[in-house]
Parts: C-alpha cells; sequence; structure tokens
C-alpha cells in the first residue's frame, strides 16, 4: 500500500454481509467508524475504543474481532459480518437473536450487537456449552445493566435450539 499524506483518502473494498461494498478511509479511520458513517452500517457500536467492552466486535474473515482496534485500511479486500447479518431475512430474527428477546437479554441493548456477535461464533464452535464457558467466554464483554444472568439463558437456550435445527437439518 502506498504511503498516503494527512487527510489522503484511500480507498477501500470488501465484502459486507455477503455483498461487495466500497469507500474512503483516511489512513487512522477506525473501522467502527468506517462501518457507521462510511457504509451505513450502525449496528456495530462504539464503546470504549479501547478493545475492552467488545460493543464494537464483528467478524473479519470468520473470526471474531474488535472493529474499535482495527484501521478501515486494513480491512481493504476482507470478509466482514456485522449484526445486520444475523438476521436469516428481513423481519425474521435468529434462533440466538430470539432467545435474546425471549430472555429479556438486551435491556439497553448497547452491548448486544458485540455479544450477538462473539456468541454466534462461538455457538457454532462450542455447541454444548455449559454456563460457566459461558460465563468465561462472555467476561471479554462489559454489559453494566442486564448482570449476565438473561445473556447466559439466552445463550443456553440458542445453543440448545441450534442443536436441534442441526439434527433435523
Amino acid at each position: 500500500m502506498p504511503r498516503l499524506k494527512a487527510g489522503e483518502r484511500h480507498h477501500v473494498e470488501l465484502e459486507l454481509n455477503g455483498r461487495r461494498v466500497e469507500g474512503a478511509a483516511e489512513p487512522r479511520m477506525l473501522l467502527t467508524d468506517f462501518l457507521r458513517h462510511e457504509l451505513g452500517m450502525t449496528g456495530t457500536h462504539v464503546g470504549c475504543e479501547h478493545g475492552v467492552c467488545g460493543a464494537c466486535t464483528i467478524e473479519i474473515n470468520g473470526a471474531p474481532a474488535r472493529a474499535c482496534l482495527t484501521l478501515a485500511v486494513q480491512a481493504d479486500g476482507a470478509k466482514l459480518r456485522t449484526v445486520e447479518a444475523l438476521a436469516p431475512e428481513q423481519g425474521r430474527l435468529s434462533l440466538l437473536q430470539e432467545a435474546f428477546r425471549r430472555h429479556h437479554a438486551l435491556h439497553c441493548g448497547f452491548c448486544t450487537a458485540g455479544i450477538l456477535m462473539s456468541l454466534d461464533g462461538y455457538l457454532r464452535e462450542h455447541p454444548t456449552p455449559t454456563e460457566a464457558e459461558l460465563r468465561e467466554f462472555l467476561s471479554g464483554h462489559l454489559c453494566r445493566c442486564t448482570g449476565y444472568v438473561p445473556i447466559v439463558a439466552a445463550a443456553l437456550e440458542a445453543a440448545e435450539k441450534l442443536r436441534e435445527a442441526f439434527i433435523h437439518a
């Protein structure tokens, strides 16, 4: 990548939630800002901007990542998945989102997108988590509203429903 001068914008092209998108970013623009302000994907939230709270968690090339610790130019050519991609179709929630709704695991909702993105990947890799494993996994996310009890309950229910769906597929 050629060296850019201050104020210059770099062309960024990537796959976002299954479709090709592009925009322009200054070299120091965070991926959170690029997603929200350049691409209009406001589901990714900006919390601590230090990678601690987890509100900005997305998938980059299939792995969970903190978008606040990633520069937009680093995502050039990558495959990104945000919370907007979780719903299987317009007007329908995923099994995980539905479990969050049923268990009132959202409260203010600020941390929810990042937690959902992390859990989505985690439950694919760990289809039979225990409560203790989920609590350990969720320790990388800060939620000030729920006390984590409804989040863990929702994740356990979603894991069970995902296993059932897999068996019947």
